[in-house]
């Protein structure tokens, strides 16, 4: 059993039960188009919001019982969303690409190696011209918990080839376990 089916057996700090603020604020400024793939989706709280907001989503996720969780509440909430178990480093696998993907704290607990080959996937099931947004843990948020932090060099560097940054500002990443959340950067990439 891998970290993430373990963290799922009881409540993790990042399932806030709700959406992101940060991806909240990007739909409803208009940032966020068209079709959309949610990378890393948990219990899809992000991807039923962004349903409920006219978006044709897809949620993808490694842990099968949250899988399992995020479709029986789009079918609850009578939501056309699509959910599947699925390897975010084998994203060229699915076969078809969207206009947005959107990341919830994927990035930041990818090692080194993974990095390259993460965004060469994201490459693939990206339009051309379609958006990435991720959320990620930064440097400036003090160490002894939680993931790993991302410095924007580190981003810049994952997405220098076959992009566009058009820009990293700071956010803050909501949990559980830290009302006031964590520093986080947020990325706006276009796949060029």
């Amino acid at each position: 059993m891998d970290f993430f089916e373990k963290a799922y057996h009881g409540t993790p700090p990042w399932d806030i039960g709700r959406a992101q603020r940060e991806f909240v604020q990007l739909e409803e400024s208009g940032d966020i188009r068209g079709s959309i793939l949610d990378v890393g989706c948990g219990k899809g709280d992000n991807a039923l919001f962004l349903a409920d907001h006219g978006h044709e989503v897809w949620g993808l996720d490694s842990v099968p019982s949250v899988i399992g969780i995020a479709r029986e509440r789009a079918e609850t909430r009578n939501l056309a969303a699509t959910f599947l178990v699925h390897d975010s480093l084998q994203l060229a696998s699915i076969g078809r690409t969207f206009d947005t993907v959107i990341d919830s704290g994927f990035f930041h607990t990818l090692s080194d190696p993974e990095r390259p080959v993460y965004a060469e996937n994201l490459h693939a099931v990206l339009r051309s011209e379609g958006s990435y947004f991720m959320l990620a843990f930064s440097e400036l948020e003090p160490g002894g918990y939680g993931p790993r932090r991302v410095t924007q060099q580190e981003i810049r560097e994952a997405f220098s080839s076959g992009w566009h940054i058009n820009w990293i500002r700071p956010a803050v990443f909501e949990s559980r376990t830290r009302p006031e959340g964590s520093r986080a950067w947020l990325s706006s990439i276009t796949r060029i």
